[in-house]
């Protein structure tokens, strides 16, 4: 009988004594970023208040003071040519036999899902304009809004909906007629149709696949985004995203006759060595321009120099090396070094004598370089003293090879002294 009197009353509703404390338990957990533990502390060091922490706890649950109350989600619907997303994912991967970082940059569109992605060594405003433009070239067509992300390589400052697009890529949508739209913060679901296949990609595509370089890297992602991403049925379609664009396809914003390609300009002034710098690396040019001003055209794949307006050199890009040096041969022919002669004043030493002449090669031997400032100091004392003894002591230095010149002269005063003064 109690049991089923138990049961008809349904579940007791228990309270804690402690809830008249719960505003101030709320205050003190915003303060302690979630942390009950030291809201427990605080509680007891500043209030004087002792709440044991399984009470706390149950307060904090109760009244779901940690978390905010989870919502509803909502779901976006796209129709056709209405919008395309756009975002990037790192990831390391094997190029060449060695493991690099690499930057994944995709394109999806929002009614047809259908995808297109290319991988970077690095992703700044050059590759994401070199990226959407082959993404848009391989949608044949864009939308009329692009969602993004807050990256600072499209937007130049602000966040969301009161970001300022960079100029410069504002002037790239404007060629498409596309606006770049960043969503909120804290908000990827807005762009959920772009975030979902970076998972794919990891398992899928660069699971078990080597690659050589990054041109096969690309090639290879853009045939498994037509033959595996774009072909596959979608349970959300009911078809394949090749299927469903042919419904898009008419919707797209045609793209425009004629698109410039992507490059980035930047001025140098070539090195004595005759070469330019670019990314930790050096690039040659003709050795003639050494000390010029030139302008560098940096494309995806190459590089082209002009110096006043007429290309002078071009070169692949180089992203692996660094410190490396790229040199086009005809650029820079071997170095013709003139062969010094002997120096004037050999000259005006040699072929008087020929103890002298012994004694010349034997200085020379000895001193750096032509010996110019040892033979410099010979010839004056052969010009300021006469010559006999200037020669006598000359052959005597040379017969025990003493080439040190100040020995040489006090020989040449004891000679002169000995010949010419009674001593």
């Amino acid at each position: 009988m109690r049991n089923a009197l138990r049961d008809d009353a349904g579940p007791k509703q228990r309270g804690s004594k402690h809830e008249e404390h719960l505003e101030l338990v709320k205050e003190l957990l915003s303060r302690c970023r979630g942390n009950v533990a030291r809201v427990q502390e605080c509680l007891q060091e500043e209030h004087g208040i002792s709440i044991p922490y399984p009470s706390l706890t149950w307060m904090v649950r109760t009244y779901e003071l940690a978390q905010a109350k989870k919502e509803r989600s909502g779901q976006y619907v796209f129709g056709p040519g209405e919008e395309m997303q756009h975002d990037t994912s790192p990831y390391k991967i094997m190029l060449g036999g060695k493991k690099v970082n690499a930057q994944c940059a995709s394109l999806v569109l929002a009614y047809s899902r259908k995808h297109f992605m290319q991988f970077y060594p690095r992703f700044t405003r050059l590759e994401a304009k070199v990226f959407l433009s082959k993404a848009f070239a391989f949608m044949q067509g864009v939308c009329p809004r692009c969602v993004i992300d807050n990256t600072s390589v499209i937007v130049s400052h602000g966040t969301g909906p009161d970001a300022i697009i960079a100029p410069e890529m504002e002037a790239f949508g404007r060629l498409y007629q596309v606006a770049f739209v960043p969503h909120r913060v804290n908000h990827p679901d807005r762009k959920a149709r772009i975030e979902r296949p970076f998972g794919y990609i990891s398992g899928n595509f660069l699971a078990g696949r080597d690659f050589q370089s990054w041109s096969d890297l690309n090639t290879q992602a853009q045939t498994w985004c037509e033959s595996v991403a774009n072909a596959k049925i979608k349970r959300s379609l009911g078809m394949s995203p090749e299927q469903a664009f042919l419904e898009e396809k008419p919707f797209l914003t045609p793209l425009p006759e004629h698109v410039p390609e992507a490059y980035r300009l930047i001025h140098r002034v070539v090195d004595s060595q005759g070469f330019v710098h670019l990314d930790t690396n050096r690039y040659s040019v003709p050795e003639r321009l050494v000390g010029a001003k030139v302008e560098i055209c940096v494309f995806w794949d190459r590089i082209k120099v002009y110096a006043k307006h007429k290309l002078v050199a071009e070169h692949d890009r180089e992203f692996e090396a660094k410190q490396a040096r790229i040199t086009d041969p005809s650029h820079h022919p071997p170095l013709k070094r003139k062969v010094s002669g002997p120096c004037w004043e050999e000259r005006l030493l040699f072929g008087e004598n020929e103890v002298l002449d012994s004694y010349v090669a034997g200085l020379k031997k000895r001193s750096r370089g032509r010996g110019a400032k040892p033979l410099r100091r010979l010839l004056s004392l052969k010009q300021a003293y006469p010559q006999e003894p200037f020669l006598k002591a000359v052959e005597r230095a040379l017969h025990y090879k003493m080439y040190d010149l100040g020995r040489l002269e006090n020989m040449i005063l004891a000679i002169t002294a000995g010949d010419f003064f009674e001593l």
